[in-house]
């Protein structure tokens, strides 16, 4: 039997989809699985999916990743990562998709997920993995041609992914230093 909060939750999650259809779900979460393979393929460990904010549900990191400590590290690196996918030629590009209110609500799930852990991280940072779907053969031939480095950009099947690493978002503790304002 549901409690009235597990109703409340499931009824929240099929509103707050924002109209979402079947086929939009499907192209995310294929999106996503072609993101984490990427991340992958370049060390990232992945220690959740779709991680929800206990308190606020509306609040999601669609993955959580450890990369291991380089040379000089004190530790590894904790990676909130944002995945978007968009189709091939899209107006918006997935990184231009998130703006300042979704690195808000961002900001705010990934301090939850630090809160609840047992041990702070030494290192985080932000990444935005964009996944385009349904390329063409020349925009995939365009991308080999380029020969760009495999961390930053792969291709999954039909999908061009492309990984855009430490994107400004935490204030602190962050792998990127900003000059201090006097």
């Amino acid at each position: 039997m549901l409690t009235v909060k597990e109703k409340l939750r499931r009824l929240w999650r099929a509103f707050a989809g924002g109209g979402r259809d079947a086929e939009s779900a499907r192209l995310g979460a294929a999106g996503e699985r072609a993101a984490e393979e990427h991340l992958r393929a370049n060390g990232l460990r992945v220690l959740a999916r779709n991680w929800r904010n206990p308190r606020d549900e509306r609040e999601e990191i669609d993955l959580v990743c450890e990369e291991r400590a380089g040379p000089g590290d004190r530790g590894p690196t904790l990676v909130f990562v944002e995945v978007k996918a968009r189709a091939a030629g899209a107006r918006v590009s997935g990184y231009h998709a998130v703006d300042i209110r979704k690195k808000a609500v961002l900001l705010r799930a990934c301090r939850a997920y630090l809160k609840a852990m047992r041990r702070p991280a030494p290192h985080l940072r932000f990444d935005i993995v964009e996944v385009a779907h349904g390329a063409d053969a020349a925009q995939l031939a365009a991308m080999r041609a380029m020969r760009l480095d495999p961390a930053l950009a792969s291709m999954r099947g039909e999908r061009q992914v492309w990984h855009y690493r430490n994107v400004p978002l935490f204030p602190d503790h962050s792998t990127h230093r900003h000059a201090r304002r006097a």
